[in-house]
């Protein structure tokens, strides 16, 4: 089981052979195993501000408050239990990983920034139509618009996965990966290994 939950923390660069590499700081202290289920293992990270009595009552039988959860597929590896950390070492510098988390929101955005439209002619009179979308029906038969017609709308804060990032080092309780990755800073990422 390679899999561990992470803080993103922002971004710098480190220096190799003459060349500037662009990374990002995930801060993976405090992350445990809060549960074990048949074939399934229950990651932690944090304190939720808000929980329901059922998750307060289990965690409370655990002895720690209730956290931020990820369950994920696999067995216990040996030497860990409910309760034990898991530490940034869980990686190995050059391991090639699998980021999930939730992308920036951006609001309301309209059809140029959301779906990369061209957006009207920008001469020949005409001058309030540069970033609309232009016609969107299809005339009288069906006379409707069809769903998921492409339109302006909330942008953003979605469930986002980057593959192939690699682990570039590892610093105390932080772990160094290859570029940037979904979320603002201070966001919850799940950091794992496709099997």
């Amino acid at each position: 089981m390679k899999a561990i939950l992470g803080i993103k923390k922002g971004m710098t660069r480190i220096f190799d052979k003459d060349r500037a590499i662009p990374v990002t700081f995930v801060d993976v202290a405090g992350c445990r195993i809060a549960n074990v289920k048949v074939g399934k293992i229950e990651l932690g990270l944090g304190n939720k501000k808000k929980s329901t009595k059922s998750q307060s009552g289990q965690y409370k039988d655990l002895g720690y408050t209730p956290m931020y959860k990820w369950v994920i597929n696999g067995e216990l590896p040996e030497g860990l239990k409910i309760g034990s950390d898991l530490v940034a070492e869980t990686f190995n510098e050059g391991d090639i990983v699998t980021i999930s988390g939730v992308s920036k929101g951006k609001g309301f955005a309209g059809v140029v920034k959301r779906h990369g439209f061209k957006g009207g002619q920008r001469t020949h009179g005409q001058s309030d139509r540069l970033r609309a979308p232009g016609a969107i029906g299809a005339g009288t038969d069906p006379g409707r618009v069809f769903k998921g017609t492409r339109m302006g709308g909330r942008m953003g804060s979605e469930k986002v996965t980057v593959k192939n990032k690699r682990v570039v080092g590892i610093k105390d309780t932080y772990l160094l990966i290859s570029g940037p990755i979904p979320g603002s800073n201070g966001d919850l990422v799940k950091i794992y290994i496709e099997e």
